[in-house]
C-alpha cells in the first residue's frame, strides 16, 4: 500500500509516517522543504501547488496540515478543498487529521464542544475554521474522506499506550471519564484505519482506553 503524507514535517505527519513505515507500508513525504520525517521518498512542494499527477500513485493521501496562525486559519477549508478536488471522482483515501471541537457533546447532535462554557476560548478560532472545514468536507461525495478527531486532550508528548476507544461524532470518554489522546496513539488509530479501511465518508473518533 502506497501512502503520501501532506504536511509530514509537523508533529502528527512525522509520528504516523514512523507508524505507518514500522506497518510495513510504502511512504512518501509531502513537504514544502527538508523533509525531517522518516519517509523514505519525498516530493517537496508546496500543498497549494499539488497537482492531479503528484498523487496518481498512491492508494491513501493523509492530509496532516494545520496552522495557528490567525491570519491561515481559512487554509484548513482552502487546503482540503485543494486535496478533494486533487482527488475527486477516483478510488483513493483521502484521510483528515481533524480536531475535536466539532465533536457533539449531546445525543442529539446539537451542541459542540467548542460552543461549551469550558472550552478555551483561545482555541475557538482554530475549531470554528477546523469545524467550517469538515462541513465543508460532508458535502463532497466524489471523494472517499475519512475524517478522525483525537480527543478533547490531544498530547503531543504524551506516551503511546497502544490502546485506544474507537468513537463517531459524540465526544467519548474513557473508563477513568476522561478524553485525552496521545498523538503517538492517535498516528496509530489513524494507521488503523488507512489499512483496515471500515469508515468511508464518516467522522470518527479516537481517546485512548
Amino acid at each position: 500500500m502506497k501512502i503520501a503524507v501532506v504536511c509530514a514535517n509537523g508533529k502528527v505527519g512525522k509520528l504516523v509516517v514512523k507508524e505507518a513505515m514500522k506497518r510495513g507500508l510504502d511512504v512518501t513525504a509531502i513537504v514544502r522543504g527538508e523533509n525531517k520525517s522518516l519517509a523514505e521518498h519525498t516530493i517537496i512542494k508546496d500543498l497549494f501547488d499539488l497537482k492531479k499527477s503528484d498523487l496518481d500513485s498512491f492508494d491513501t493521501v493523509v492530509d496532516a496540515f494545520g496552522t495557528w496562525n490567525p491570519e491561515s486559519l481559512t487554509q484548513h477549508s482552502t487546503s482540503l478543498k485543494k486535496l478533494c478536488d486533487l482527488l475527486s471522482g477516483t478510488n483513493k483515501r483521502l484521510i483528515v487529521v481533524g480536531g475535536a471541537g466539532s465533536l457533539y457533546v449531546n445525543p442529539e447532535h446539537t451542541l459542540q464542544l467548542m460552543d461549551t462554557p469550558d472550552f478555551p476560548d483561545m482555541f475557538k478560532p482554530l475549531a470554528s475554521n477546523m469545524g467550517k472545514a469538515l462541513e465543508e468536507l460532508r458535502s463532497r461525495d466524489d471523494v472517499r474522506w475519512t475524517y478522525i478527531s483525537p480527543a478533547g486532550d490531544f498530547r503531543a508528548d504524551g506516551e503511546k499506550c497502544g490502546k485506544y476507544i474507537l468513537g463517531g461524532e459524540e465526544l467519548t470518554l474513557n473508563s477513568n471519564g476522561e478524553s485525552i489522546i496521545s498523538y503517538a496513539d492517535y498516528a496509530a488509530a489513524l494507521v488503523d484505519e488507512i489499512i483496515n479501511g471500515n469508515h468511508i465518508n464518516e467522522r470518527i473518533s479516537v481517546v485512548r482506553a
